[in-house]
Order: structure tokens, then sequence, then C-alpha cells
């Protein structure tokens, strides 16, 4: 590695949607490392949590690679933390997806798995996987990663669970699938944390990481 400081470790676990997110970063004028060393990851001046794939095996691999409390550590200094679809979901206590797993446990609250359709002609399947509009709430987007990106817009989904925070009010965008109105983003302190890929949305995603480049650069000045 070079000496040009690094902006946002991008936390490799070995299943995970790694160089789609590294491209973005870089597409926005970020400076990404993907890495699963301790030391990289906590001097970066932000780190992002992706995934794809199973709960229980993520978080095997995170304890195997002793990055449970590094993950801790780094969201405990205040610099941006952002968590996509699974890494979303590895924040929280507990999930029953394969079996009974403990997660991160930094977020309170739960997760469930979408309860697929009895009438077949409907054509509406578990996982979903395509595109889907997430809407504001609470206090709306100013001040969050979802800033620069307009209510309504369509992101790009693949996941079969949902995230059900105890806190309410941390919920800054919902998404309906199924007939279930979920949190498809959350924004706690520090901590910003997608359900959808941003990497994988397009020009409206793309927005995401501008905004977190900004995040970077306030918090660097």
């Amino acid at each position: 590695m070079n000496n040009k400081s690094v902006d946002v470790a991008i936390i490799d676990y070995q299943m995970s949607n790694l160089h789609s997110v590294e491209a973005a970063c870089k597409f926005v004028g970020l400076y990404p490392v993907v890495t699963s060393d301790p030391s990289e990851i906590l001097g970066a001046k932000a780190a992002i949590l992706p995934g794809v794939g199973a709960f229980g095996e993520a978080m095997s691999r995170i304890k195997e690679l002793g990055l449970s409390n590094v993950i801790k550590d780094f969201i405990g200094s205040g610099r941006p933390f952002v968590g996509i679809c699974l890494g979303l979901q590895l924040l929280f206590p507990r999930s029953e997806e394969f079996g009974s797993h403990c997660g991160l446990g930094i977020v309170g609250g739960r997760i469930e798995r979408f309860s697929p359709v009895s009438d077949v002609s409907q054509k509406v399947l578990v996982p979903q996987v395509g595109w889907n509009t997430i809407t504001q709430v609470n206090q709306g987007w100013g001040g969050t990663l979802l800033g620069g990106v307009r209510n309504h817009e369509f992101m790009y989904f693949v996941h079969s669970y949902y995230v059900i925070p105890d806190r309410r009010d941390c919920t800054i965008s919902e998404t309906e699938y199924l007939g279930t109105r979920y949190c498809s983003a959350l924004k706690i302190d520090n901590i910003s944390a997608f359900q959808f890929h941003p990497e994988r949305s397009g020009e409206s995603g793309l927005e995401v990481y501008r905004s977190l480049r900004n995040e970077i650069e306030a918090v660097s000045e």
C-alpha cells in the first residue's frame, strides 16, 4: 500500500460484494482499501461492512478473522461506518437464517424472513431480487447518506430477511415487499446502514457514496 491516507476500509470477511463497493468508492473520488487487517481498518477514516450470503457463515468468518471487536471499536471511534445488505443485518443481535446465530449486537432489534404469498399467479418470490423504491420516514434524509437521493427512488435489493430495529426513530427509509413495509435504511449516530445495494443502484446509489465522501471530508477538516 502506498503512503496515501486511506479514506475507506472495505472490510473483507471473504463473502461479500467487495469489488463493486470498491469501484463505487473510487468512482466518487474516495481512496478505498479492501482489507481484513485490524490496523488498516482502525486506521481508516471510514469503514464499510458489505455482505452477500448467509448470516451464520458471515459471523463465523468475522469471528475467525478476529474482526468482531475491530468493528465495534471502529464504530466506537465515532468515524463514519456503513453497513450494506447482510452488513446491515450483522449489526443486529441474532438471526434465525438456517438456524439461530448471534450477530454483532450493535443495533437493537430483530430480523424476520419475508413470508411468500400462496397465490402463484402473483409470481412473487423470496428472496426479493431486483428494483424497489425507498420512501422517506421520520425526519427525512437531510444530514444522512441519502441526502442526495430523491424520495421514492428505486434501489437494487437482494435479500430474504429484513430488520426491525427497536428504535423506530432510527429508520430513515422504508420499502414494501410482499405486503410488508420494512426498514430499508437506518441511521444511528455514526452508523448508516442499507438493506439495498447502493453500488448496484446506478446514479442514485452513487449519490450515497458521494455523501459518504462529503461526510469523510467534513470529519477530517
